[in-house]
């Protein structure tokens, strides 16, 4: 793989984690404008996710560690599989039935998310990142 390639991984793997991680901290302990566990637990069980507080912590434990292994590259699949997975929920749970176009509140967004996730799993990380110094 040559240096840009990486380089170009490196950009998307950084944006797309420490973005997704902080999601999770919005979750888990209100930051960056979150609600916090106890909020978004309210919220999942006003959608019916339940219990709220235990699919709170771990959707929150999932885009923060997804985000940071995506974002540094290790174990990067497993990363990828952690984002898709709560954006396949979101999807199910919130977005869906709103239609594609994130302007309506529909799955656009996520969906783009899960494809970026899949394409880097798929490619791999690139020479910047821990599985390439590792495995």
């Amino acid at each position: 793989m040559t240096a840009l390639a990486s380089l170009g991984l490196l950009i998307i793997r950084i944006v797309l984690g420490l973005t997704f991680a902080a999601h999770g901290t919005q979750k888990l302990f209100g930051w960056f404008g979150g609600h916090g566990l106890k909020g978004t637990a309210g919220f999942f069980e006003s959608i019916n996710v339940k219990p709220g507080v235990v699919m709170a912590l771990l959707a929150g434990l999932g885009e923060l560690f997804g985000g940071l292994l995506f974002a540094i590259g290790f174990l990067t699949p497993v990363g990828a599989l952690l984002i898709v997975l709560t954006m396949i929920v979101a999807i199910v749970k919130v977005h869906g039935p709103n239609g594609y176009w994130v302007t309506q509140n529909g799955y656009e967004y996520n969906f783009l998310i899960i494809i970026v996730a899949i394409g880097i799993a798929f490619t791999g990380a690139g020479s910047y990142s821990l599985d390439s110094l590792i495995f």
